[in-house]
């Protein structure tokens, strides 16, 4: 899975990492567009399928599979001129209630598909709603399975979650890896990164530029949301919510300095937070703070994304898909 822009790390600088694999999915067409460019030959899967007709002109050109998950679509195949045949996924709404064709209509789609000159080969998707909880995919597998039975065509069922918790009913030809690939856990806090052995990808990492001394009941920042309750030192880190750390990322949520984790301290601003520096009493100006991924002056030192996320009420997928065009970034 390389849909948006690789989840925000860039589909030219994954590229190299990923070309082992047999294909990539992603959203758009400019994406599709970009990872021919670099060279890739093989298969590349439109998720949500075409938008518009004129889309099945750039699939034809670009030799693009693409999803098929609304009548709609199928009447834009029917009335598309082409001498090639496109290969779909025919997509099943197995439960997640969002696109696809519900179990008791995906043979009458499979079969109008199958009678278009228009299309070549049909393979068989569905997506998983609670794959990462306590409900689980059995329901889902089950109704797929029903509703495909005896029908030909290669499956695709497993996206990361589905592959590390139900590895056992998740066999099909096509699996569909995206978050664990950059790092991020499907089922956090449930599991953590170093439980399915993942390994961060993204690095976002800034340098104090400031120190202030605080006495008790000082205050910091906006609104005076910390005041401490002691003599303390903070750090001034050059990053805010313009370069896509969360706004909400309350105090408390951690960061590396120098390789030891601490915490922020008051709110985010646009450009700076603000990092309790009594665990790192060496820090000063010009010292590291890794906001999430792996420290450079101490590499056995990891912050994963995840816990940063849930500190601001969200999922390592936003973070991840959120940092700002102004950062600039460094391929290892």
């Amino acid at each position: 899975m390389v849909k948006a822009n690789a989840y925000g790390h860039g589909i030219e600088r994954v590229y190299e990492g990923l070309r082992g694999a047999d294909g990539f999915a992603l959203l758009d067409l400019a994406e599709a567009e970009r990872v021919r460019a670099l060279g890739w030959r093989g298969p590349v899967l439109l998720l949500e399928g075409v938008f518009e007709a004129r889309d099945l002109e750039l699939c034809s050109r670009l030799d693009l599979w693409h999803t098929v998950h609304c009548d709609e679509q199928i009447d834009m195949l029917a009335a598309h001129k082409t001498q090639q045949p496109q290969r779909v996924f025919l997509k099943m709404n197995s439960g997640m209630n969002r696109l696809g064709f519900v179990p008791e209509r995906y043979r009458a789609a499979w079969t109008r598909l199958n009678a278009l000159p228009q299309v070549d080969e049909i393979s068989l998707v569905t997506h998983f709603s609670d794959a990462d909880g306590p409900r689980g995919i059995a329901a889902q597998v089950a109704a797929f399975e029903r509703a495909t039975e005896d029908l030909p065509g290669e499956r695709s069922i497993a996206n990361s979650a589905a592959l590390l918790r139900h590895a056992d009913l998740t066999r099909a030809d096509w699996v569909r890896p995206g978050i664990a690939l950059y790092g991020g856990v499907p089922d956090f806090p449930e599991h953590d990164a170093a439980h399915w052995q993942l390994q961060p990808t993204m690095t976002l990492a800034t340098r104090l530029i400031g120190v202030q001394q605080l006495a008790p009941g000082a205050a910091v920042g906006y609104g005076s949301s910390f005041v401490a309750e002691a003599p303390m030192r903070i750090g001034v880190a050059a990053v805010g919510y313009a370069d896509g750390y969360p706004r909400h990322a309350h105090t408390g949520t951690p960061v590396l300095v120098n390789g030891v984790r601490t915490r922020t301290v008051g709110r985010v601003s646009m450009d700076m937070i603000t990092v309790d520096l009594t665990p790192v009493p060496d820090a000063g100006f010009g010292s590291e703070v890794v906001l999430w991924g792996r420290s450079a002056v101490a590499p056995e030192a990891v912050l994963p994304i995840d816990e940063v996320a849930r500190a601001a009420g969200t999922v390592g997928y936003e973070l991840m898909c959120a940092l700002a065009l102004r950062v600039p970034t460094v391929t290892a």
